[in-house]
């Protein structure tokens, strides 16, 4: 074993990358180990796929032992980092408790659910931030329409058959479109719902429009594609109070539902403040090398870290895969420079644009900022995709034929219970007599 450690936590866009690129040049001349909670890379472009039945869970799961060569990886959730004595220590699935030290670490913890002060929300609504959420909210809106089928009360059939999506930005836009169509398969496979009304789907956002972080095409070829579907969406609006029963709205109504569904936004992990450095808006700051000042044997990137944006002066790089995955590779690059491999290179990225998958033939996309739509935007979409994907292609392309031509398997597996996805990740460990009731 090498004397030499290059520690990575997380293996989102950025962590992956980074290992992948150290793994291929180094192949054994130092030890490599990613310490993450899951034994796999989660593509999470396509996981509103995943919660609408067009993509099977494996298929967005990339094994990291199975593609990163020279890797050791450790499955845990890294929650201290001692900087001075250059350590960090984790909890793994079962439990247990596990440390060690680095030569050189790279902090690529990624996100968690951005969190408002709504009551209710927290108990009530369920986030869309991983595999468990997905699976979960597959489940979920199998059910609901089942329920609805078998439940004599009209009111209670209407509120199961009622979904409604907060945010209505990238997340929730794709949750919303893949939705409606997912729901509306359901409903037509259902005979004791014929000659029910369809379901219900609504999308909530404060902001003025649609994708509000995006450009205005894209959020008026998202709108029109939604709202031809039959989704409602209200701009300047947000959820004021979550109930088991519903939502109430900060214009009044109240909306009877079972299914609150919050994409309104993530946050950087809390591993990152509690390192103690300094932040911004709970990113660590860095330099434009992806080096923490005080501690160049640190790296950050991806979302944990708040990167000076060399093409806008001032700001900083957003909170998007397409920077992640490429500060994953700058990060792996410069600490090989560190070792003597090459030299520094500083994170300079223009944004190629954005594709938006809304479901069957329907995309918007912008690339290198030339505005599209239609089957055109969803034929680049899924090719952008497939590219960026670091395994699993043919599979991924395989489902999506069979999508086209089979109707999808309506069944629920009841794998992830409701305990298990909690919108508040740092909320208490719950007690096995909880999970015993499921």
């Amino acid at each position: 074993m090498s004397a030499l450690r290059i520690v990575i936590v997380g293996a989102g866009f950025a962590g992956y990358q980074a290992a992948r690129t150290l793994s291929r040049t180094l192949r054994g001349a130092a030890e490599i180990v990613v310490i993450n909670p899951n034994d796999y890379f989660l593509y999470l472009p396509l996981l509103p796929e995943v919660a609408a039945g067009v993509l099977e869970p494996r298929r967005v799961s990339v094994s990291l032992t199975g593609t990163l060569s020279h890797v050791r990886l450790v499955l845990g959730e890294v929650d201290s980092v001692d900087l001075a004595a250059r350590r960090v220590a984790w909890r793994d699935p079962e439990g247990g408790r596990g440390e060690m030290g680095y030569d050189r670490l790279v902090l690529s913890v990624g996100s968690v659910n951005k969190l408002l002060p709504i009551p209710g929300v927290a108990e009530h609504a369920h986030g869309f931030r991983g595999m468990p959420e997905a699976l979960y909210l597959r489940d979920h809106v199998t059910r609901q329409i089942e329920m609805a089928a078998a439940a004599e009360n009209p009111r209670e059939r209407a509120a199961r058959c009622t979904f409604v999506v907060v945010g209505a930005g990238y997340t929730g836009t794709e949750v919303a479109a893949h939705g409606v169509l997912f729901t509306d398969e359901l409903h037509r496979q259902n005979a004791a719902l014929r000659g029910e009304p369809r379901p219900r789907w609504l999308l909530l956002d404060i902001a003025p429009r649609v994708l509000p972080e995006l450009d205005k095409r894209l959020s008026r070829t998202a709108d029109r594609v939604l709202r031809n579907r039959g989704a409602e969406i209200r701009t300047r609006t947000s959820v004021k109070e979550a109930t088991s029963d519903g939502v109430l709205l900060d214009d009044g109504e109240f909306v009877e539902t079972r299914s609150l569904i919050w994409c309104v936004g993530v946050r950087p992990d809390p591993l990152v403040e509690d390192i103690g450095l300094p932040t911004e808006r709970g990113r660590l700051r860095v330099d434009q090398y992806l080096a923490v000042p005080g501690h160049p044997e640190v790296l950050a990137c991806g979302d944990a870290a708040a990167v000076p944006d060399l093409t806008r002066p001032g700001q900083f790089t957003p909170m998007t895969a397409q920077h992640a995955q490429r500060q994953g590779k700058v990060a792996g690059h410069n600490i090989l420079a560190s070792l003597g491999r090459g030299t520094p290179r500083p994170y300079k990225h223009h944004d190629l644009g954005f594709t938006v998958d809304l479901g069957g033939v329907q995309a918007a996309a912008d690339p290198l900022h030339i505005p599209l739509s239609g089957p055109i935007a969803n034929a680049v979409t899924r090719g952008y995709h497939l590219a960026a994907m670091p395994g699993n292609r043919v599979r991924v392309a395989a489902d999506w034929l069979l999508d086209a031509m089979l109707p999808r398997q309506a069944v629920q597996l009841g794998v992830v219970p409701a305990w298990a996805v909690p919108l508040d990740t740092e909320s208490p460990e719950i007690p096995h007599s909880a999970r015993d009731r499921g």
